[in-house]
């Protein structure tokens, strides 16, 4: 939304309305917001969409010990939190809460697209691996759990690292599109409906996530992973996001005028 100017202070004309301001890239900001503000809501957001994972999972496994039931939980009440922190830091710092994402809008803005610099991505991905880490902990303490306890919940099967592949590129398909189809604003319902998707879909519930995989190596809990894991996971997703690129590359490749110049 945008500030109305007073009555008579500038000509009709000139008047920019919401539905004419020019939509962010994934992940842009107001220039006017300090570096350090977007660091902290991406360090927060981090945190509290861990906490909502981890939590809601060991809040599942003591209500029920029907698995399904368990990951139905798990999958809505992530879907309920990543929406609304979505809603609520976007507009702060892009709420990308992922490395994956923020590597994928660095390339972006590297080769000529909007997105973050390589200073801006310096800041935000220790802050969402930070983040990750003290929402871990800070489930485990609400519910009375060792604070830190390596997890012992192995996911190194091949099928599992594939689900993470095909998780993540889905999700760098998803939000780059809606930035290249002018849809962002669609991003809080469109990205948390995607997520509670694929906690079913794929194989591997879809962390699609470095920092909150890692996270999630810090607590022995439903939704825990073994740090030997850990890296075979990170590899996955950080190719399912080159994946995805390509995608969005190919499907939503832009037109070029009559002079050569690609269209807007």
């Amino acid at each position: 939304m945008t500030a109305t100017e007073p009555v008579g202070t500038a000509p009709a004309a000139e008047t920019v309305t919401a539905a004419d301001a020019p939509q962010p890239a994934p992940g842009a900001t107001p220039p006017r917001t300090p570096l350090i503000a977007r660091a902290a809501a991406e360090l927060v957001g981090t945190a509290a969409l861990v906490a909502v994972v981890v939590g809601s999972g060991i809040q599942a496994t003591e209500l029920t010990q029907d698995v399904a039931l368990q990951l139905l939980a798990n999958s809505t009440a992530t879907v309920f939190g990543l929406g609304v922190l979505i809603a609520l830091l976007g507009p702060v710092s892009g709420a990308h809460f992922n490395p994956a994402v923020t590597l994928a809008e660095w390339w972006t803005a590297r080769r000529g697209g909007a997105g973050v610099n390589a200073r801006e991505a310096a800041a935000y991905i220790p802050a969402q691996i930070v983040g990750a880490i003290v929402g871990a902990v800070l489930a485990d303490a609400m519910f009375g759990e060792p604070l830190v306890k390596w997890s012992t919940h192995d996911r190194s099967a091949g099928h599992l690292l594939l689900g993470e592949v095909v998780a993540t590129a889905g999700l760098i398909l998803l939000i780059f599109g809606l930035a290249r189809t002018d849809r962002l604003r669609f991003a809080p319902v469109a990205v948390a409906s995607y997520i509670g998707a694929a906690y079913w879909f794929t194989s591997s519930t879809s962390f699609a996530n470095p920092a909150v995989t890692i996270g999630r190596a810090f607590t022995d809990t439903f939704a825990g992973i073994a740090p030997a894991s850990v890296p075979a996971f990170i590899g996955a997703q950080l190719a399912g996001a080159v994946v995805g690129l390509a995608l969005v590359a190919v499907i939503f490749m832009r037109g070029k005028t009559g002079s050569g110049q690609p269209a807007a």
